[in-house]
């Protein structure tokens, strides 16, 4: 969900800010009051998208506001930009339209040449770090398979529960499946999926309709 707020201009520059969340349980309150103490004319969000959303309605909007000796201010670095290419793509855009570049929680003003060699700095970390967790739960996931683990969302119906449906099928033809799904508590769709997949493997089960 997308929103753009507007507030009082104090002096002739604009500061521009960007709030993100990804999903739509979560608070824009933190960021926003921020981004407001931090002078900001114009605010613009999503609310409930990731930062690797192919479109994100409120950042794009931001950009496309944004004109020459304009700032624009993100509360931290990941709620901007999706990766360190895509951070340095738009701090180079920022450059060639004079667009100064602020974040609020890491301190970072490009404006300066400090600030810009730890734009680069702390995004490459940022981007490390998240590489580093996806290997870690890769890892943690193979480990539990090999233990034996079962891994995703637990079956609706038992392999015991599977069998007992099977020779109800087999042995009651007045039997059908929405019977059975209202009997083993699931629904249509379920037993259908379970009957689809067992077919495979035993051919010939009767399907009652």
């Amino acid at each position: 969900m997308f929103k753009e707020h507007h507030y009082p201009m104090e002096n002739s520059r604009r500061i521009i800010g960007y709030a993100r969340v990804s999903t739509e349980d979560q608070h824009l309150d933190l960021q926003i009051d921020a981004l407001k103490l931090a002078g900001c004319s114009a605010i613009f969000e999503d609310h409930g998208v990731s930062a690797t959303a192919k479109r994100r309605p409120g950042f794009e909007k931001a950009l496309a506001h944004l004109r020459t000796g304009d700032v624009f201010v993100v509360w931290k670095m990941d709620r901007a930009f999706r990766s360190l290419k895509n951070a340095l793509n738009i701090l180079e855009e920022f450059e060639n339209r004079a667009i100064e570049f602020r974040c609020l929680t890491e301190d970072i003003d490009t404006t300066t040449p400090m600030g810009k060699c730890m734009y680069q700095i702390r995004h490459a970390f940022s981007e490390l770090e998240r590489n580093l967790i996806r290997e870690r739960t890769k890892a943690g996931m193979e480990a539990a398979r090999q233990r034996g683990a079962l891994l995703g969302r637990p079956k609706k119906l038992s392999r015991c529960q599977i069998i007992q449906m099977q020779g109800l099928l087999q042995r009651e033809p007045e039997i059908t499946p929405i019977m059975i799904a209202d009997q083993f508590g699931v629904s249509l769709r379920t037993i259908y999926r379970v009957l689809s997949q067992y077919a495979e493997i035993e051919e010939g089960l009767p399907i009652n309709v």
